[in-house]
């Protein structure tokens, strides 16, 4: 069963189905409840109509003998207030229902309507005056034989004081076969049309659920090419319209074009740091070879400076692998003004404005982000470089700024990618990995910051780093 309804599409045509089984039985009730009892109604007023009739010809001294008590075949009883039955139709044969099981008179008929018989206007227990006709009809359900047709009827009774005979009940009924009818020809409808419309309703839920769901196999097909074929440049069909699937069909190839770029930035970034290794490790290598064979020429001073170097390398790229990998910084409350003037002590050429300004995250990478953005204005600077710290509208920010020659417009995204050198006749000594930009805004980032540069009113570069300030 699972397997069966396993699909989106085998679900929603059943529940569709269900649904609208549901909608159907509930509305032929409905309408089966009203049809019956519309049909009730009708054959209760035409059985109090014809009851009434026969009291008003009572009630205007009409013999029980010249009564139209077979009009339209139904049955009529009369009966006085002992309960005796004084007249009924002539052909009724067999009746329930009325409380009065007899069918023929069980007295003889008398009075002709000019008031003579018995005096009995039944004064004691009635309210009505002789001749008038009660407003209450009794209503009941039954049965009846007439000349050998039986029916179900639905039967009125009413009262009738008729001077000299007392108050009368008369009882006459209407057929039940009109509504009996209707009745059964409604749910033979519904029982033959209702499987055929869930039939209609569970094909056409599943075409359309079909050709709903065909992008989504369209997606879910060309996903798994692309899984198998590790090709993130492929990417899923876009169908021509402007529904969910359409837009999880754009989302998709969004996302698939952001895997594509950050496994197209890790292969380059694995590319560049192993080239970079390359150069300390063979320098470093090569001295150490020449100082075995030639201990005369071993140049201590070279492998120690590739040394901090290929070790200032590694550190790099070790942070910017945990910067990858979505470490988040510390939630640490410190003053960037004590940093600035930590960072700052000790370089030549550097003046610094730092009053007191708090932020929070980790000092370390905040740190870092400093110096690597002194060292970078330290090498290109003329004479001097020029940091500042203050708060602006609930920011903190920094900027380091230089007189040197700048940044030219068209390069100053391109300056914060990784291994990156604008100079490329710069040697690696002097210029580094081309790591520590990329290294300041990653971690600018990480604290919600940014980074930017821009140009120094002395004409040299001015980076700026702007930080949420500390609550």
């Amino acid at each position: 069963m699972s397997r069966l309804f396993g699909s989106v599409r085998a679900r929603a045509t059943l529940g569709a189905t269900l649904v609208v089984a549901v909608a159907l039985l509930a509305a032929g009730a409905a309408v089966t409840l009203s049809l019956r009892s519309n049909l009730s109604g009708e054959a209760s007023t035409q059985a109090e109509r014809a009851a009434r009739s026969v009291a008003a010809d009572l009630a205007g001294g009409q013999a029980y003998d010249r009564l139209s008590l077979d009009d339209d075949d139904r049955p009529v009883q009369i009966v006085d207030e002992e309960g005796t039955l004084v007249a009924a139709s002539e052909e009724l044969e067999r009746i329930s229902g009325t409380g009065v099981g007899a069918v023929r008179p069980q007295a003889p008929a008398t009075g002709d309507g000019d008031g003579d018989g018995p005096d009995d206007d039944g004064g004691d227990d009635e309210s009505l005056e002789p001749g008038e006709i009660g407003e209450e009809t009794a209503f009941s359900d039954g049965s009846a034989t007439i000349d050998g047709d039986a029916e179900d009827y639905r039967f009125a009774a009413v009262t009738v004081e008729v001077p000299g005979k007392g108050t009368l009940t008369v009882h006459a009924g209407a057929p039940l076969a009109a509504e009996q009818s209707a009745v059964r020809t409604a749910l033979t409808v519904m029982l033959i049309g209702f499987p055929l419309l869930l039939v209609v309703v569970a094909g056409v839920t599943w075409w359309v659920t079909r050709r709903a769901l065909r992008p989504v196999e369209g997606i879910r097909s060309e996903m798994a090419a692309i899984t198998a074929s590790e090709d993130l440049a492929r990417r899923v069909p876009v169908p021509d319209t402007h529904d969910e699937v359409a837009g999880l069909a754009r989302t998709t190839n969004e996302t698939l074009a952001a895997l594509e770029q950050s496994v197209e930035r890790q292969r380059r970034f694995v590319a560049d740091a192993s080239h970079e290794l390359r150069s300390p490790i063979a320098s470093l290598r090569t001295q150490l070879e020449v100082g075995a064979a030639h201990p005369e020429l071993l140049d201590v001073a070279g492998a120690v400076a590739d040394t901090v170097r290929l070790q200032r390398l590694a550190a790099d790229l070790l942070l910017l692998a945990r910067l990858d990998a979505g470490e988040r910084p510390a939630d640490t409350r410190f003053d960037l003004g004590a940093v600035v003037r930590e960072e700052a002590a000790g370089r030549a050429g550097v003046t610094a404005e730092a009053p007191v300004v708090e932020v929070t995250g980790s000092r370390g990478q905040l740190a870092r982000v400093l110096g690597n953005l002194l060292d970078n204005a330290q090498r290109h600077a003329r004479e001097r470089v020029a940091v500042s710290v203050r708060t602006e509208g609930g920011w903190a920010v920094l900027r380091v700024g230089d007189d040197g020659a700048g940044v030219p417009p068209e390069e100053r995204e391109r300056v914060f990618e990784r291994f990156v050198r604008l100079d490329d006749a710069r040697s690696r000594d002097d210029g580094g990995a081309g790591l520590g930009l990329a290294i300041a805004r990653d971690v600018a980032v990480r604290h919600g910051g940014t980074l930017t540069v821009g140009e120094a009113p002395g004409g040299g570069a001015l980076f700026e780093l702007r930080l949420p300030g500390a609550p």
